[in-house]
């Protein structure tokens, strides 16, 4: 039961808002013509022409006749274009810092991140604290939490996870991490959520949903965004829901679920929630992707696994964009 378990949070931790293999192969099939494109991301098609023509940004596939079709991870980097424009970056300077970091992938850069991750996991294999925090406070104190999570974390988890079913004492190293990242997440969350002012969102794990390291990733990237949050952790039932919605002045309502969630089990309790409360719900990880056309039914918002890129959707709709 223990390893079950483990094995449960790594798989939860390593697919929440970042696809897994298994979803990454399943998006990478599909394919959406730029029409579609441009009424998921707003984004007028002209304006996608001008990004991969001038900048290089998107290179879409070409059917045999000549038409653009963009992959779910297209259209993700567009969402992350969109996050980086409403911090007021020119798109001449989104590409430069885009390509940039394409071409750094294999260099100086992703040499850094795995000495950062080889050093942690040194520091996980002899259960000391005192080192983990060294380099997880070195790294946070030049990267956003949210780069340190996609460039550092999730890599930490990923190794974890093969160490425990090579190694004796792995699952006791998946423990000592995951209650380590859970106590630095979730101290960072409250220091920040004191200090911000801007639009109250609710955040919670669909019910069913028991591991909250995803949900509780996006809050703190929505703090770095000046939102305010009412964090409300794994597997609430959608009455509790609905009631908090109508005592609090939120703007909207963030659910996260991952791929182990089936359509038929939650959805009864999305559209409840939908029909019930007049702010508007905004679904993210996995399921969102599995269950796509369900929630687009049922008049809630799907979200990306690009973390900017989905606060940028929020930002639209609380503004009324369509």
């Amino acid at each position: 039961m223990i390893v079950e378990t483990n094995n449960k949070l790594y798989n939860y931790c390593i697919i929440i808002y970042y696809a897994s293999d298994v979803i990454m192969q399943t998006t990478a099939a599909q394919s959406f013509p730029i029409r579609a494109v441009s009424e998921i991301t707003g984004v007028n098609s002209v304006t996608l022409r001008a990004w991969e023509r001038r900048y290089g940004l998107i290179k879409p596939m070409r059917t045999p006749k000549g038409h653009r079709l963009y992959s779910q991870q297209d259209i993700e980097l567009i969402q992350n274009v969109l996050g980086r424009l409403s911090q007021g970056m020119s798109i001449s300077q989104i590409a430069r810092d885009i390509l940039d970091e394409a071409s750094m992938d294999d260099g100086e850069y992703s040499d850094a991140w795995s000495q950062y991750c080889r050093q942690m996991v040194e520091a996980v294999s002899r259960f000391d604290e005192r080192a983990l925090e060294n380099v997880y406070n070195d790294a946070m104190s030049l990267y956003p939490v949210d780069v340190v999570f996609t460039r550092l974390i999730m890599p930490l988890l990923e190794e974890l996870g093969k160490r425990w079913q090579k190694k004796r004492g792995g699952i006791a190293e998946e423990h000592f991490f995951s209650v380590y990242l859970r106590n630095k997440l979730g101290a960072r969350f409250h220091h920040q959520n004191l200090r911000s002012r801007g639009p109250k969102l609710i955040m919670a794990c669909l019910p069913g949903e028991y591991h909250e390291f995803g949900i509780l990733l996006f809050a703190l990237t929505a703090h770095s965004k000046g939102y305010q949050v009412i964090l409300l952790g794994a597997d609430l039932p959608v009455d509790e829901l609905i009631q908090v919605a109508e005592r609090t002045d939120s703007q909207g309502v963030v659910l996260a679920g991952s791929a182990s969630l089936s359509c038929s089990s939650v959805m009864a309790d999305i559209n409840l929630l939908a029909d019930t409360i007049s702010i508007p719900v905004f679904i993210g990880g996995d399921f969102s992707f599995l269950c796509r056309d369900d929630i687009t039914k049922a008049n809630v918002f799907p979200l990306s696994h690009d973390l900017v890129g989905s606060l940028y959707t929020i930002a639209n709709r609380l503004n009324g964009s369509s």
